[in-house]
């Protein structure tokens, strides 16, 4: 999602400094009209607002408070936006360290998938002091269609893992419900036209039941559905709430994972269900 994120920032007459560990990436936001930074150091040394896109919490602390990190350059007054769907705990424990130096940071991760991200549609769920939002907002309103302020810092990452664990839970009772059907000898697009008009109907049966039935399954990696499943369980468990539906699909997701598709989009999870049933759903009648 970073790229089309820089291209919408470059767009909005915003100067990008950009870093990745993968060339390739930094290469395509050059051609894009980025400037190359050596390391999020540098990054910050440029810039006077920075932001985090990566895959965990383990990525955003390095990126963050690392030992080439925003925190080692960035000045009093700056700002740094934490746009990964991370720990929320750990987006307090940067908080206070970058505070102690007066910078700010902000959570604010996105809702709204590659399309989003291309058409700068995301939508973000903020979290942390009003005022470093404001100071962000520029930057967000360049790639976000809609922002809201959940709360103090973590809470915008709280939301999006409520988010996530609906739509990655909906995801996997859609690939049992295509599966099932096609083995009882329903034809799955006259499933998915059915559905659609009835109770059954859900946004995650519209985004993941044609991508399931096409086998069409680049997008979001599984691993990355699995790494959201373990901020929902630990978030469970350090508030005492029982998950009994997401400690099922994170197991479900690790089969998938287990049998090679952790590269592939979380709806690879439907291969499970195929594999169990000795069929596939592009042979159903």
């Amino acid at each position: 999602m970073g790229r089309p994120m820089t291209a919408n920032l470059l767009r909005a007459v915003h100067a990008v400094v950009a870093y990745d560990l993968q060339q390739e990436k930094v290469d395509a936001a050059v051609r894009l009209g980025a400037q190359v930074g050596a390391n999020p150091a540098d990054v910050a040394r440029r810039s006077a607002v920075m932001i985090s896109m990566v895959d965990t919490t383990s990525q955003a602390e390095g990126v963050i408070i690392g030992a080439n990190g925003f925190i080692k350059t960035a000045i009093p007054g700056d700002l740094v936006i934490s746009m990964s769907t991370v720990d929320p705990f750990a987006l307090q424990r940067m908080h206070q360290e970058l505070a102690a130096m007066g910078i700010a940071l902000i959570d604010a991760p996105v809702s709204g998938m590659d399309k989003g991200a291309r058409e700068g549609t995301l939508k973000a769920f903020a979290g942390g002091d009003a005022a470093a939002l404001e100071q962000g907002r520029p930057a967000l309103d360049a790639m976000c269609s809609e922002i809201t302020h959940i709360g103090a810092i973590g809470q915008g990452c709280v939301m999006k893992i409520i988010n996530n664990m609906l739509a990655q839970i909906n995801r996997i009772v859609v690939a049992e419900a295509l599966v099932l059907g096609a083995k009882a000898g329903l034809d799955p697009k006259v499933m998915f036209d059915l559905v659609g008009k009835a109770t059954g109907n859900s946004a995650a049966f519209q985004i993941y039941a044609p991508r399931m039935i096409a086998h069409d399954l680049k997008g979001s990696r599984m691993d990355i559905t699995f790494k959201d499943m373990e901020l929902q369980t630990a978030l469970g468990k350090s508030l005492k709430v029982p998950l009994f539906m997401v400690t099922i699909g994170q197991q479900v997701c690790q089969m998938g994972r287990a049998a090679g598709y952790g590269s592939e989009d979380g709806s690879a999870v439907v291969k499970v269900y195929e594999q169990f049933a000795g069929m596939s759903l592009a042979d159903a009648p």
